[in-house]
């Protein structure tokens, strides 16, 4: 059994395709019908030999991992293409510094391979609901992984598709709920910006917008680690009483035409 060759300008480890199928458990047949479907990434040519690395051998383990739970080949070639279609928009991001994670960031960003994401999702990541949580915000592309930028949202919601609910249906109610913490934290950001950068940056440097310093980022930092658990105690508090009013409304019997239930007189 070859397990591949080290080239000598990289600790990059390539195979032949023979000794790829043969890494991926797949036959010579098998692996020239997926580069005919184009599944893979072109190899590295040097003259008439071509040379795959870990990448396409990654790719391949993906592919096979999918048609174990159904998928077909077609379907699969859309899941790549989604996760595809945002790199250019994820290398912009990491071009202009977005991805970048700011020093008082809370959230814990996941790293999924198409395999691992497919099963918190018990294998609903479809093209389209790939392509719908990218465009929210909740996937970007990492190369041939995606990464969620939040592991709490991550268990969430696909603790809600294991209950039963579609993961198209948790990503349109996502949407919603992304333009309303929007508003949310809009107003803890206005507190912040009339109430605490003055204080933190000095009025005039406040209302100039200057530039942070380290020392700027330090002291707002920590201002933050004592107002931010605050701020999401109260949101949560309101939350929670609204959906209680909510679910109050839903479940109680509307009162009949002479105050009682469902039409029934009082006694």
């Amino acid at each position: 059994m070859t397990a591949g060759r080290v080239p000598a300008d990289g600790p990059v480890r390539e195979y032949r395709a023979g000794e790829l199928a043969e890494a991926a458990g797949i036959t010579p047949r098998t692996l020239r019908f997926y580069r005919e479907r184009r599944l893979l990434p072109p190899p590295r040519r040097e003259g008439r030999v071509a040379w795959f690395n870990d990448q396409h051998l990654e790719r391949l383990r993906t592919i096979s991992e999918l048609l174990a739970r159904g998928h077909t080949l077609g379907g699969i070639a859309e899941i790549l293409a989604a996760f595809a279609s945002g790199q250019d928009a994820g290398r912009t991001a990491q071009l202009l510094g977005l991805n970048e994670p700011l020093p008082w960031a809370e959230e814990e960003q996941v790293r999924l391979s198409a395999r691992e994401l497919a099963d918190h999702y018990a294998g609903e990541t479809d093209p389209e609901n790939v392509s719908e949580a990218m465009a929210i915000g909740y996937l970007r592309p990492d190369g041939e992984a995606v990464v969620h930028v939040s592991r709490d949202l991550l268990d969430a919601s696909s603790a809600l598709v294991r209950e039963g609910i579609p993961l198209a249906t948790l990503l349109a109610a996502g949407r919603e709920l992304r333009a309303h913490a929007d508003a949310l934290a809009e107003v803890f950001t206005e507190v912040l910006r009339r109430q605490v950068l003055p204080e933190v940056l000095g009025a005039g440097r406040a209302e100039r917008g200057a530039p942070l310093t380290e020392d700027d980022i330090k002291r707002l930092t920590a201002a933050l680690e004592r107002l931010r658990p605050l701020a999401k105690k109260a949101v949560y508090a309101e939350v929670s009483l609204a959906l209680d009013r909510r679910l109050r409304a839903e479940l109680t019997p509307p009162a009949g035409p002479s105050g009682g239930p469902s039409g029934e007189p009082e006694r």
